[in-house]
């Protein structure tokens, strides 16, 4: 955090030369300076004779938001000259002196006045001039420039550079900016280089006083140190006198931390002299680390926590831990311990906890009288020898010089210990494990893992806990005996145990158990009231599972291919996961269905298992169930009232299924080919989605609060389905009955019953006759008969003669036989319709929409309002105009001619599509409110007419005979027009389009091919 922040200050390290490469290098690494001593700062001569000298202020600059703390805003304030770093030798000391000749002088704060230097540590406002300002202390004489007495220092006008007097090998190094701030960051002068009065530049502001007060209390500045580190604060030390003060405060520094840092003898044991209530010391990675606390030792008396490593530490080092005698903590890693031929010795009395990580020694003794946590994790040694009556823990992972004999002394030697870890020490034995069973009595952590060589059998521990016996390939079914003897346990991992069959066990407190990638494992039964965590996971050959529990909520089984039985007592369980398991039975829903010893289960999932041919569920609390890819399953009963989400991907065999009853708000039966019959009762269903069940021709629908059903594709659903589900069905609003071939007139006359019908989707299906559809269906918006070929004219009639169906705002024709006449009819008279879909029509030539009246087809007396009355022509337009706004006419292969005039009174057309019409020769569009018009691909277009003054996607796409001058006068009344596609246009000239962009002046896009 810090080095972001001393970024501002820090000076510019480029083109100083090899001294500023030294302090570069000096720089990285960390010297804390830190003593109280009286060395002197020097300052070097010049390597410039130095012009007069020109007093500074030593104050800080006015502050700027904009510009403070930017290392460039100083180059530039500075005339681009880079800003050399300030070297402090002595962030706490150092004596100022004044100026000696020869450009150098010695400074220093042994004059300070004492009084003066107490009031200023109390100052808590800090005055800050801008550069210029006349300081009410000034004198002529030279002073020091932090002190109280004189504000003022004579240095070359450029910048100052301090420089150590003696430079040591390592340094810490902070940057000192001094320099104008006034917010541009330049300086501002006259025509003589003179710097401008800043009165002057600020439009008259007063410079005499532009200070700015800082309340910054020491508990503030306090709280605001504690969250920097040791680096941070020697840096923020050195920005004054107060910051001094706070932030060698000994809350600071009761934790040393030096890991992976360079730090001299000298400085080390001048901190610990200074900080004699260091209770915490990390020394890992330091550079003879060994040296630095032997000769900071006597100061280091309060210290608790010491952390050591890589390195060499010698006997006199752990002698020397006597002379702190409030030290608990001692941590060594990768470390070489003594000399490689003696015995290295630990004694000290008040030590609570020992560990020696990834070290070096020949032979190791503790002998600690209050010591309670020993780890001697992955430390090569030969032997080991243990006087510790208080041990608790002691950890001998990965060991592996050590003897079975070595590690059954050391632990025997502990009456009370309660855990110990010999994972990865091959030699452990049986015997070894019987004699700490009958010399720690208290023991209740074992782990023994990757101990070949352990059967465990014969070993009692009552006492115990917890144990892993993680690939122990002499655990087998025998040693679960001596296992069950632990009337405690409550965790137990037996995970690539690779010749163990069988686990049968009752304990009562066994909360966890890990079965994993156990190839010959093929039953487990397990009886714990408080078991709440199971895994089991790749034992291929298990194939029988009985478990009684009061507390487990979670069962995962994932994978078992040869589970075939199970058993669940468990009445809390709520999740089972049983994904995979491919032998399981139909006998597996007794014991998911009420009494089968599952009475919360929620959620169950039986995806892949395909054995399963009937699946029949009573449960009442079942909510979700997942029987994806249960290829084999033919049949499917549910009866769950509170069942809410059914997955059946891939149930591509099913036959019959009943859902009776359902909580289901949905569902997608998704492909099922082979289902015949389908019987439904879910009173809150609202979405049924039956697409895909191609055979389906019983089913019997019951859910009052259904309002959408999609049938498509339901070839043999018959007339007496639909009239039952339409019975069963009122709310009915969206119904899609696209390819059911099936139904008949019979079926579409029991639509009556569905009041709320507003969409009715009748394609490709072979009606003749949709009267039934006229007569039932008055709220329809909706119509779509898309490729129902068998329709004729008069199958139309009652919508553009008799006005049926007068809500209706969407009809789809497209495939249709529809004939000219027809299609004309229904544009002209049927005027609330906003959607016309036409694609594909091959009986219609010609488009032509010449009259705005119904005056051909005989309507109704009381279709068109009376003449008696004489009326306005705006009243007229208004009341016969059109709502049509999209007509697509797509792919229709014989059209020729699409004329719409503007006395069609299409007033709301906005959208138009010709796309595919190949024979099409001629387009007269007259449409105020037209948006979009595509004529892409219309090969035989030659005549594009075009009064559209709103048009402003115009899609011309491989318009092969479109002549340059037609398009020119087509687009000149489109003055709105942004996009025109002429791709594929080889008439229109591709490599000059200024003539249409004079003759349409609101072109932004013209998209075309490259050749002309």
């Amino acid at each position: 955090m810090a080095d972001g922040r001393m970024k501002g200050v820090e000076g510019a390290s480029g083109g100083a030369g090899e001294e500023d490469e030294r302090n570069e290098e000096a720089r990285e690494e960390l010297e804390l300076a830190l003593s109280l001593g009286r060395q002197g700062w020097h300052l070097p001569p010049r390597q410039e004779p130095a012009p007069p000298s020109v007093n500074w202020t030593v104050v800080l600059p006015e502050w700027n938001p904009d510009a403070a703390g930017s290392s460039r805003a100083a180059e530039r304030g500075l005339g681009g000259q880079s800003i050399p770093s300030l070297g402090f030798r002595d962030m706490l000391g150092g004596i100022l002196d004044g100026p000696r000749s020869g450009g150098s002088m010695e400074v220093g704060w042994d004059n300070l006045d004492e009084e003066d230097e107490d009031r200023d540590l109390q100052n808590k406002r800090l005055r800050v001039r801008r550069f210029g300002e006349e300081s009410p202390q000034q004198s002529g004489g030279s002073a020091t420039p932090l002190g109280s007495e004189s504000p003022f220092l004579p240095v070359p006008d450029e910048h100052v550079h301090f420089k150590l007097s003696r430079f040591p090998e390592h340094e810490l190094e902070f940057g000192l900016s001094l320099f104008p701030n006034d917010g541009d960051g330049e300086n501002q002068r006259d025509d003589n280089n003179e710097q401008v009065d800043d009165a002057e530049n600020s439009g008259g502001r007063d410079s005499e006083d532009v200070g700015i007060r800082m309340d910054l209390s020491d508990d503030l500045l306090h709280l605001i140190f504690s969250f920097l580190g040791q680096k941070d604060l020697c840096r923020a030390g050195a920005a004054c006198k107060q910051w001094r003060s706070a932030s060698v405060h000994d809350d600071f520094w009761k934790s040393l931390k030096f890991e992976n840092t360079r730090i001299s003898q000298q400085n080390f044991v001048n901190i610990c002299r200074r900080y004699q209530s260091v209770t915490e010391l990390n020394l890992h990675g330091v550079m003879h680390a060994e040296l630095l606390v032997l000769e900071a030792i006597m100061f280091l008396r309060h210290l608790k926590m010491l952390t050591m490593g890589k390195g060499q530490l010698g006997e006199a080092f752990f002698q020397a831990l006597a002379e702190c005698p409030l030290l608990t903590s001692l941590t060594v890693t990768d470390a070489s311990l003594g000399t490689g031929i003696q015995e290295v010795t630990v004694n000290h009395d008040g030590l609570r906890e020992l560990q020696i990580l990834k070290c070096r020694a020949l032979r190791i003794s503790v002998r600690c009288s209050t010591i309670q946590i020993l780890s001697l994790r992955r430390t090569g040694m030969a032997h080991v020898s243990l006087n510790c009556p208080q041990l608790l823990e002691l950890d001998f992972q990965s060991c592996h010089k050590l003897s079975d004999n070595a590690i059954r002394q050391a632990a025997t030697s502990c009456p009370l210990l309660a855990k110990l870890d010999m994972s990865s020490c091959s030699c452990v034995t049986d015997e070894t494990l019987r004699d700490i069973a009958s010399s720690c009595p208290n023991l209740s952590v074992l782990d023994a893992s990757n101990c070949p060589n352990i059967s465990f059998e014969s070993v009692r521990l009552p006492m115990l806990i917890d144990l892993r016996l993680l690939s122990c390939e002499g655990i087998t079914s025998g040693s679960m005996a001596a296992i069950a003897y632990s009337r405690l346990l409550e965790a137990l991992q037996l995970d690539n145990c690779s010749l163990l069959t069988s686990v049968s066990l009752d304990l009562p407190h066994l909360k966890n158990i890990s079965l994993v990638h156990l190839r010959k494992f093929a039953d487990l039964n397990l009886r714990s009231p408080v078991l709440s965590y199971i895994k089991v996971s790749r034992c291929s050959a298990l194939h029988r599972v009985s478990i009684t529990s009061t507390v487990l909520q979670k069962l995962v089984l994932q994978k078992q291919e040869s589970l075939s039985s199970l058993s669940l007592q468990c009445h809390n369980l709520i999740d089972v996961d049983l994904s995979d398991c491919e032998s399981l039975t139909n006998a597996i829903c007794e014991v998911f269905s009420d009494g089968g010893g599952c009475p919360m289960l929620r959620s169950l999932i039986l995806d892949n298992c395909e054995s399963l041919s009937m699946v029949e569920l009573n449960s009442s609390s079942l909510a979700s169930l997942s029987l994806a890819g249960c290829r084999s399953m033919t049949h499917l009963r549910l009866s769950c009232p509170n069942l809410q989400n059914v997955n059946l991907d891939g149930c591509d065999h099913l036959q019959k299924a009943a859902f009776c009853p359902v909580g289901l708000e949905s569902l997608n039966l998704g492909i099922c080919p082979k289902l015949i019959v389908l019987c439904i009762e879910a009173p809150n269903m609202s979405i049924l989605e039956l697409k895909g069940c191609g055979v389906l021709s019983e089913a019997s629908i019951n859910c009052p609060r259904l309002t959408s059903l999609d049938a498509s594709f339901c070839r043999q659903l018959g007339d007496d389905s639909l009239s039952r589900m339409a019975e069963a069905c009122p709310l009915i609003e969206h119904l899609i009955l696209s390819s059911c071939l099936s139904i008949d007139i019979d079926g579409l006359s029991s639509l009556h019953c569905l009041h709320k019908l507003t969409l009715l989707d009748l394609s490709y299906t072979f009606l003749i006759n949709l009267k039934p559809v006229f007569d039932s269906c008055t709220q329809l918006k909706v119509l779509k008969l898309s490729a129902c070929k068998y329709l004729s004219d008069s199958s139309l009639d009652a919508l553009y003669r008799e006005g049926a169906l007068p809500l209706l705002v969407e009809l789809d024709l497209s495939y249709s036989s529809i004939g000219q006449t027809a299609i004309e009819d229904l544009l002209a008279c049927c005027t609330n319709l906003v959607n016309v879909n036409l694609n594909g029509c091959t009986n219609l030539q010609e488009l032509v929409c010449g009259s705005d009246d119904c005056s051909s087809v005989d309507m109704p007396v009381d279709f068109c309002p009376p003449y008696s009355a004489p009326v306005k022509n705006d009243e007229i337009n208004e009341r016969s105009g059109r709502q049509l706004e999209v007509l697509n006419c797509t792919g229709c292969p014989n059209i020729k001619k699409v004329v719409i005039p503007s006395m069609a009174n299409f007033l709301h057309l906005s959208k138009i599509n010709l796309n595919l019409s190949t024979n099409l020769k001629e387009v007269d569009l007259t449409c105020s409110n037209l948006f979009t018009l595509n004529l892409s691909n219309c090969s035989s277009l030659e005549i594009l007419k075009l009064d559209c003054p709103k048009l402003t996607n115009l899609q011309l796409l491989a318009c092969t005979m479109l002549q340059e001058e037609e398009l020119e006068s087509a687009i000149s009344l489109c003055s709105a027009l942004e996009i025109l596609n002429v791709h594929s246009c080889p008439k229109i000239n591709a490599l000059d389009f200024g003539r249409l962009r004079v003759v349409c002046p609101s072109l932004k896009r013209i998209q075309s091919s490259l050749i002309s």
